[in-house]
């Protein structure tokens, strides 16, 4: 015998409201419409549910195991209905981030969890790409948000883009190095030491590559390559090796032993921001882009003068 979910949400509420004019408050319904559930039910069951000499009601035992399945249902509802209000809110639901692996290793992973602090019901997915793929996984619905450097030629996307940064990119090395602190005036020094080569397809192997050849400087010697952030690092900090790598990635890692020579490169014309499909998002982006946009604001005057310090000795 089927019995409709919302009739044993109203046996449970006539119990708990002691009947049925207070139950049809609670359920915005009509007492009358209860107690047409309530006969049919009986009816259909050949049982009764309700003592209805008894004043409030009392339940019979059928009617009893009929509240309790009630009861869980009306949970379940409103449950949902909460997690409902909170998903509309921006106060829950899934990100699917996606992003450049160095620069979201460096410093969005850090924004990303401070920004959980505030909004603990929202969890974060997030996925690596270089803008290409980014570009294709916006379009087809796989990421909601994709942060990442992007050529100001290519602004004009069939996507939404909010510049955080001005990309700058910089020759890092460990703090003790021989060639840190002091301004680079020979370029050809940079050839006494190995490097370490960012990820092939990435847009800082590029610039590495395009600033080496400005410098006429290609035939540099490879040590390692293609390794994530920290691998990277470790290898900075255990060896005389130099890398690139995005000046605001340097910035967040300052005493951690990570430094930068004081040598000019060739600033790609790039920003780094937040890759967006048009049109509404849903809450939760924007509380999220919202945040990025507002961390980056109070960051941008201290990496400035960060880059001033060690970058140009100032």
């Amino acid at each position: 015998m089927k019995i409709l979910p919302n009739h044993l949400v109203a046996i449970a509420v006539i119990d708990e409201a002691g009947g049925l004019t207070a139950a049809a408050n609670t359920l915005l319904t009509s007492p009358a419409a209860l107690s047409r559930i309530v006969s049919e039910l009986e009816a259909r069951l050949g049982a009764t549910l309700f003592d209805k000499s008894a004043r409030p009601w009392r339940l019979t035992p059928i009617g009893a195991n009929l509240a309790h399945e009630g009861r869980v249902i009306r949970a379940a509802q409103n449950r949902v209905s909460k997690s409902i209000d909170q998903f509309n809110i921006g106060e829950e639901g899934v990100l699917r981030v996606g992003g450049t692996p160095f620069f979201i290793d460096a410093i969005v992973s850090k924004i990303i969890a401070k920004f959980q602090q505030i909004h603990t019901r929202i969890r974060v997915d997030q996925s690596y790409g270089y803008p290409e793929a980014l570009f294709s996984g916006m379009r087809l619905g796989e990421i909601d948000i994709a942060i990442c450097p992007i050529d100001i030629m290519d602004e004009n996307l069939e996507l939404t883009f909010k510049p955080l940064l001005r990309a700058r990119n910089v020759i890092a090395c460990r703090e003790a190095h021989p060639l840190a602190g002091r301004a680079i005036e020979d370029p050809e020094t940079l050839l006494d030491y190995p490097w370490i080569v960012p990820p092939p397809g990435s847009p800082l192997n590029l610039d590495l590559r395009s600033n080496l050849a400005r410098l006429e400087l290609e035939r540099f010697r490879i040590a390692y390559s293609g390794g994530t952030l920290a691998s990277v690092v470790n290898h900075l900090l255990a060896s005389d090796s130099l890398t690139i790598l995005p000046h605001s990635a340097v910035f967040e890692m300052r005493g951690s032993g990570i430094s930068a020579l004081q040598i000019e490169l060739e600033a790609p014309t790039r920003n780094l921001g937040v890759l967006l499909p048009r049109g509404r998002q849903a809450k939760a982006v924007d509380h999220f882009v919202k945040f990025l946009a507002d961390t980056f604001d109070q960051m941008r005057d201290q990496i400035r003068r960060h880059e001033k310090i060690v970058v140009w000795g100032s």
